[in-house]
């Protein structure tokens, strides 16, 4: 699920709760402000699991049984190893969504987290492709061209430096803890292989990513022409 209203159709199908009495709720700072939360950070809460709830009440009723997880989720060890980051749990869970959304490969998720931190370090943009869809939301960009790079958002991170001011999807429990076991690396860029595995090239320089991203674009170019 990447947006709120993604969510409230989930739920509205499946609850009492119809999915307008969410999006109203999701969208409202003062609803959210008792939970130290706002209509950037709220999709934060949502920690996909399996939960037992009763499927009748108001939504609000819903939302404090998922944020009581949400707490139990972050207390102790989760939070401690952000903290060793120098990130919050809502800084955490954005990087982890746009890891989510970046690769499918559990292998490749750390290493992919641990570019964002050096990059963030280094006060460079994180310019993430990801990014530019939800921005857009445009979903089914399947290549992000270069006049995409300046659609004028938050949440475009070739557009703006730093985090986006919230997720861009709900990422797995899995993708959390990978980015909080981030390796450290002195990697700065990663592409995708050649060979289309899923997996990706990682590199220190630029030189060295140069290499890999003509490697990649040579076969999607030969790919792209039926060879």
């Amino acid at each position: 699920l990447r947006t709120k209203e993604d969510l409230a159709g989930k739920i509205g199908a499946r609850f009492e709760a119809d999915s307008t009495e969410v999006i109203r709720f999701l969208s409202s700072n003062d609803s959210l402000a008792p939970y130290q939360l706002d209509t950037n950070t709220v999709m934060t809460v949502f920690i996909p699991n399996s939960y037992l709830c009763w499927w009748n009440g108001p939504f609000k009723k819903l939302f404090e049984r998922l944020k009581k997880q949400h707490d139990y989720f972050w207390d102790g060890t989760r939070t401690e190893k952000a903290k060793a980051k120098g990130m919050s749990p809502e800084q955490i869970y954005t990087i982890a969504s746009i890891v989510e959304e970046e690769t499918n490969m559990p292998e490749d998720k750390g290493k992919i987290a641990s570019v964002y931190f050096n990059r963030l370090n280094k006060g460079m943009k994180l310019e993430a492709d990801p990014t530019v869809k939800y921005a857009m939301r445009n979903f089914e960009l399947k290549r992000i061209l270069h006049g995409h790079l300046t659609y004028p958002s938050e949440y475009n991170t070739y557009f703006k430096t730093g985090l986006p001011p919230g997720p861009i999807c709900i990422p797995s429990i899995s993708t959390i803890d990978a980015v909080l076991d981030a390796p450290k690396t002195d990697f700065i860029f990663f592409v995708a292989k050649p060979d289309f595995s899923g997996y990706s090239n990682f590199a220190s320089t630029y030189k060295e990513h140069l290499t890999f991203a003509k490697a990649y674009q040579k076969a999607l170019d030969s790919l792209m022409a039926g060879k």
